[in-house]
């Protein structure tokens, strides 16, 4: 992976930095917490700029929201409902909640969500779906992925050689994020076994 970055920033430069996280976007695998600070570390050696990197960073990172963002339009809220209906264990009424959650905090979710890890991949599509006023996506993304990407190269270039400590501690981050996603999903499957057990019990009584 590093040796991938490091020949992509040799070759493009700032834009390659860009480069990698629009990909990272789009395959949350791909690791931020690697990408930006190594992309800070080469602009501590004088290899990169430094607004350049953030600047192409940013822009990397709203380029792979808008795509996702329209992955979500194109899905649309009928096409998604149907898909939910055909899902096990999921109701519409869940997505109904779901949506009127996402409009009454839609907002707050995209600007806050590009600074959790893996989330700030997928919440791109939930506004998409629902079409939060383009305008108003692009600038919260743009504003929060700033905010992101500006701590996370800062930190490999002060932190220098040292700059996988980074990975080290977000990555606990990101895996506890994880945990909590699959702890959510085993807590609603639970429930929903249980609503239906209880259902076939009330109707042989």
């Amino acid at each position: 992976m590093t040796d991938w970055l490091i020949e992509l920033m040799e070759i493009f430069g700032a834009p390659g930095a860009g480069l990698a996280i629009t990909l990272e976007n789009l395959f949350p695998p791909l690791p931020s917490e690697v990408i930006l600070p190594l992309a800070g570390f080469a602009s501590s050696r004088g290899e990169l700029n430094l607004l350049n990197v953030l600047a192409w960073t940013t822009a990397g990172s709203v380029v792979g929201a808008l795509a996702l963002y329209w992955v979500g339009a194109l899905l649309g809220r009928e096409r998604t409902l149907a898909l939910a209906a055909r899902i096990p264990l999921l109701k519409v009424s869940d997505i109904a909640k779901t949506e009127a959650w996402f409009l009454k905090h839609g907002r707050k979710t995209v600007f806050f969500g590009r600074m959790i890890p893996v989330f700030r991949s997928l919440i791109s599509i939930p506004a998409g779906v629902e079409r939060m006023p383009l305008g108003v996506f692009t600038l919260l993304t743009t504003v929060g992925s700033l905010i992101w990407n500006t701590i996370f190269v800062l930190a490999g270039y002060a932190l220098g050689e040292n700059w996988s400590v980074v990975e080290t501690y977000v990555g606990v981050g990101s895996n506890v994020v994880i945990g909590l996603v699959l702890l959510a999903i085993l807590v609603f499957v639970g429930i929903r076994l249980a609503e239906r057990r209880k259902g076939q019990h009330a109707l042989r009584g």
